[in-house]
């Protein structure tokens, strides 16, 4: 047997103002995709923006349905549309904002198990790191691939 440790690293941030001026623009894209949120169930209203290596900003918002699971989250929704519409672009960066019933969480809201295995596999199929960007009121993580989210990450794409 052997005992094994699995360190993350991310950079932590207490404000907005302490992150680039790239950075910045794509949490605000993040909060405004918030207003695009149908969360009539859980009031919890999620926003994505993702930025592409072209420069263009994909919006996402969480989509509810009341034949749950039927809904999709804020995250899927940006990078299945990027995905759709610019399907050779590599993502570059996604930001992810969420606030319970119209106020920012405090902490960042992280995305789900299905959110970061859709992220990793744009991430695998691009061949380049996907940086994560989860904002919260008081605290702002920023991760640099998708590994740093989900270690073991189900890889066998190669099917």
């Amino acid at each position: 047997m052997a005992e094994k440790t699995i360190v993350i690293q991310y950079e932590e941030f207490s404000s907005r103002e302490e992150m680039s001026p790239k950075d910045q623009a794509l949490v605000e894209a993040a909060l405004q995709a918030q207003k695009g949120s149908y969360s009539p169930y859980s009031h919890f209203q999620v926003g994505a923006a993702l930025l592409l290596n072209n420069g263009v900003v994909v919006k996402g918002a969480n989509q509810e349905n009341i034949a749950y699971p039927s809904g999709l989250c804020a995250e899927r929704t940006a990078m299945f549309w990027a995905g759709a519409n610019y399907p050779d672009v590599p993502f570059d960066t996604l930001a992810v904002a969420g606030s319970d019933n119209g106020a920012l969480c405090d902490s960042p809201a992280s995305p789900c198990g299905a959110c970061r295995q859709v992220m990793a596999e744009y991430e695998k199929k691009h061949g380049q790191p996907l940086k994560i960007i989860l904002v919260g009121d008081r605290l702002i993580r920023k991760f640099p691939c998708v590994e740093a989210l989900l270690p073991f990450i189900f890889d066998s794409l190669d099917m």
